[in-house]
């Protein structure tokens, strides 16, 4: 029996969906694919997000081009048990706005990506009878999408085995939806040589601490920028915004130029262009992308995600002899060596390279994008 009294609401020819979550580009450019396949598929479809204030999801949805409206839901602190006061009290007033932009927006369907702001938008539009599509990222799902999965119409996943988690009847393995096509890297080749400053014919080694930075990845590179100059390659370094300035101290007037540093990269399509070596965290999307990529890549899971799930990725990749996995506590010790190395194993890269692109799962924004379409119009002919 459907609790969401469709009769109090203004009947809409369009369908209106929210996509919630955020708080990482791991979660924001993934909605962000979702919400451009909706759009590809049908130009009406009106599109609400959902976030975190203060979160970066504030800022790179509007850039954009969507609207979004922010919660003032944040995680709990495991550390310092007191703060935690203030937490659940603006868990409250996120379910309370919830509510209030639910009745306002009257969607036709909810997707929850993960982050902090799905958690209460979600129960609150599974409460009221909303069609909801959850997506998880993860071979491990977390326990907000675990939670809600009892509500949820449809479970878009990533991984094999996810009924351990989930009612096999529910999920629908699409994939993770990725910024962009990396299908034709070749034919931006030059110009991503040009665009960094880098000289072709010298190997370059990519490394990415994710949209905020990685602390571990950063000091393993810090305390070896000798190093990584007289390797003799190129070093293309997304520090993160909280990092840029330490980097930028340690490798001022070292390399040459042949150490770049950047807080972001904004075309990520050059920098897969120009890395003959990728060594990142394991973010689920972030791996989906690798996969895509399919270029020779050494994984330093993050320890500080729930659950360990960066872990748990990585080894779905390295059992499968598709990346190298290095702990985050052997990160100081092992990484800078490492790149190195790999970049001259020229049989190691081709094996890494070819087993990695076997994981690859083509247009799962597409795909996710019309399993939401098909809960909106049944949505429509029940409502």
């Amino acid at each position: 029996m459907r609790r969401f009294n469709r009769k109090r609401m203004e009947k809409v020819n369009n369908i209106k969906v929210i996509i919630s979550g955020g708080g990482t580009g791991g979660h924001i450019f993934p909605a962000l694919s979702i919400a451009n396949a909706l759009k590809r598929l049908d130009p009406s479809v009106d599109i609400l997000f959902v976030g975190a204030l203060g979160r970066m999801e504030m800022e790179k949805v509007p850039m954009a081009g969507y609207d979004i409206k922010g919660l003032p839901v944040s995680g709990f602190d495991r550390k310092h048990i007191l703060k935690n006061i203030k937490v659940l009290y603006n868990l409250m007033r996120s379910l309370v706005g919830a509510r209030r932009i639910v009745k306002e927006f009257k969607p036709s369907v909810v997707v929850g990506v993960g982050g902090y702001a799905s958690g209460p938008l979600l129960r609150v539009a599974g409460s009221m009878g909303v069609p909801m599509l959850i997506q998880e990222q993860n071979s491990y799902a977390g326990v907000t999408n675990r939670l809600l999965a009892a509500r949820a119409s449809k479970i878009c996943v990533a991984y094999d085995g996810m009924e351990r988690f989930f009612p096999a009847e529910k999920i629908i393995k699409t994939g993770n939806p990725v910024r962009q096509n990396f299908d034709n890297l070749d034919s931006v080749v030059d110009g991503a040589y040009e665009y960094f400053g880098f000289k072709k014919g010298i190997p370059v080694i990519l490394v990415l601490g994710g949209s905020l930075g990685a602390a571990t990845i950063n000091r393993s590179l810090k305390e070896r920028v000798d190093r990584m100059t007289d390797s003799g390659y190129q070093w293309l370094w997304q520090t993160g915004k909280y990092y840029i300035d330490d980097v930028r101290k340690a490798v001022e007037g070292k390399g040459e130029g042949r150490i770049r540093e950047k807080d972001f990269i904004n075309r990520m399509d050059y920098a897969f262009a120009v890395a003959d070596v990728i060594v990142s965290r394991a973010g689920a999307g972030t791996i989906s992308e690798l996969c895509l990529v399919g270029k020779p890549v050494i994984l330093v899971p993050s320890p500080n995600v729930a659950e360990d799930h960066q872990t748990k990725n990585a080894l779905a990749l390295s059992e499968r002899s598709a990346a190298i996995l290095i702990p985050d506590s052997e990160a100081v010790e092992r990484l800078v060596e490492e790149a190195i190395s790999l970049v001259g194993n020229h049989s190691r890269k081709k094996m890494l390279s070819e087993n990695i692109k076997k994981l690859a799962e083509r247009e799962a924004d597409t795909r996710i994008a019309r399993e939401v379409m098909s809960l909106a119009e049944r949505d429509n002919k029940e409502s």
